[in-house]
């Protein structure tokens, strides 16, 4: 597909998740309490969508930071549903 197919197909799409973002964001930050690991984890995931990385790399950039690095089993679960983020990610700013 060109480029003007794919914006022609996507962009009203992408245009609403966008805006559903940016609210979202305004609700955290709004919000009282302290921010946890899925704040953080957004926050880096914001971060790495910026125009510098190589073609087709922000999708699995994306996962990996949101992914569980390691590979040893817990012995037993440690919370009742998934979080959507790894708790153990490194991210000092939970700053925009």
């Amino acid at each position: 597909m060109t480029r003007q197919a794919v914006l022609d197909l996507y962009f009203a799409e992408a245009r609403s998740k966008l805006i559903d973002l940016a609210a979202f964001i305004d609700r955290v930050e709004r919000a009282e309490g302290e921010v946890d690991f899925r704040w953080e984890a957004f926050v880096a995931g914001l971060r790495e969508l910026g125009p510098d990385l190589p073609v087709d790399q922000h999708t699995k950039r994306i996962l990996t930071l949101l992914s569980d690095p390691t590979t040893e089993p817990l012995p037993a679960a440690t919370v009742k549903s998934a979080t959507g983020a790894w708790p153990g990610l490194d991210q000092p700013s939970h700053t925009l």
